[in-house]
């Protein structure tokens, strides 16, 4: 096996992530995901009616499993790497830039609708 450096290991860990994500949350690849998932109306205790997709396969459950499919991802990426590297980076460098503006995305976005949180608390108080 090949010694990976610090920089490449953390590529291929947000690589993996957002194509992780691409795979099991994404509108984009929702064609991919609906041939293996069926729709289920679920009442809750209240008499609530709402729709959940369910899995019809065990590949339908990969396909909705995040972890799962992380694991999957995982094992894509990283042989992708080792074994065709000059062709794999410019694929796992386009997927980590895209997961780490992801991750950051999450902490910006939690970070504003906190604040207003915070800001409507205060107002209330005056």
């Amino acid at each position: 096996m090949q010694d990976i450096d610090w920089l490449t290991y953390l590529m291929l860990i947000l690589a993996s992530y957002r194509f992780t994500h691409l795979i099991v949350f994404d509108k984009i690849t929702e064609f991919i995901r609906n041939p293996f998932l069926r729709k289920e109306k679920v009442v809750d205790s209240e008499g609530h009616v709402s729709t959940k997709k369910t899995p019809t396969s065990m590949f339908g459950y990969l396909l909705n499993c995040y972890w799962c499919t992380g694991i999957w991802s995982a094992i894509f990426l990283g042989a992708a790497y080792l074994l065709i590297p000059r062709f794999s980076m410019p694929l796992i460098f386009i997927l980590s830039i895209a997961g780490a503006q992801a991750i950051l995305e999450t902490f910006v976005g939690v970070g504003v609708k906190l604040v207003q949180y915070i800001g409507k608390r205060t107002e209330k108080m005056e």
